[in-house]
This record gives C-alpha cells, structure tokens and sequence, in this order.
C-alpha cells in the first residue's frame, strides 16, 4: 500500500427513528459534507481502490456520497470498524495493504482519530500537530505509506476549507 486515507463519517442524526446508535444516518450537512470530501480528495489525486466501511448507516451513507468520485473503487464493509479502536484500525489497515495502491477506510471517532494520530507521529515532530485538537466529522487524513510500512502525515482535509461545515 502506498497511501492511506482516514475518513471520518458526516455530521449524523443525534438519534436514529428506529432506534440505536448504529442506524443513525447522515444529516444534509452530512450528506453534503461527504461528497465534498470525495470531490476533494479526487481532486487533489487521492484516489483509493479499495473502500473499507464501517458497516453503521452514516458511515455506509458517508462512502455513497462520497463514492461517485471515485468510480470503479471497490467496497468492503467490516463490522470490525464499528466503533473499532486505534488497534483494530491499523490491523485492519494491514490486512488490506496487498495490492492495494491506496485504501480509503471510512469510520467513526475516536478510534480513526487516534489512528489518525499515532500514524502522524510516525511521520516525526510536529506532525501531528494538525491532528491533536480536533478530527471533525467528514475529515480526512491522508498518508503516505513507504515500502517498510512506515507512515507519512501528507494532509489533513476539513469541509469547512472548502465550503462545507455548519451551515
């Protein structure tokens, strides 16, 4: 694997109509904020080919907006992101890295967030240092992975610069 994307799920409905945690959905911010976000790593030549999706309603929600950016990417839902931790994320991530040239997994906080951080600080002093306050709804961080597996912090992406966020 030769990069990695973290992405966050959409601003979600505080509570879903039928029920749980796991079947709250994409607000319209969210909704909008998470194809932006596709757009914009498209954009900037973040391209996955493979998409792994916490299974939870906003985070499949979240890869169907934002997934028309990247036509032709393959899909795959484990039930192991669900609220996975900063652990189960990398081994994940792992298990995932042959063939793949770049891998999109799209999950919940704080697991992707502490992900998010502990690959930072691979990247050496003050990398992370974009990543410790905060890690919003639909961010993505982006990585790239050298051919020891160590990573590197290329960019932290929020929808607020970019014309998404509150509103």
């Amino acid at each position: 694997m030769q990069r990695l994307i973290l992405l966050r799920h959409g601003k979600a409905e505080s509570v879903a109509a039928n029920g749980g945690d796991f079947e709250r959905g994409l607000t319209e911010r969210g909704r909008r904020d998470a194809a932006l976000m596709g757009r914009v790593l498209a954009e900037a030549g973040f391209i996955p080919d493979l998409a792994i999706v916490s299974p939870a309603r906003r985070a499949k929600e979240t890869w169907e907006e934002a997934a028309p950016a990247f036509p032709g990417v393959r899909c795959a839902h484990s039930r192991l992101l669900y609220l996975a931790s900063a652990e189960q994320l990398a081994e994940t991530a792992a298990q995932a890295a042959e063939p793949v040239n770049c891998l999109i997994i799209v999950g919940h906080n704080p697991g992707l967030h502490e992900f998010a951080l502990a690959l930072a600080e691979q990247s050496g002093r003050g990398a992370a240092e974009s990543l410790i306050s905060t890690f919003p709804t639909a961010a993505a961080a982006v990585f790239a992975i050298d051919a020891a597996g160590r990573a590197r912090f290329e960019q932290l992406l929020l929808p607020r610069d970019f014309g998404g966020g509150a509103g």
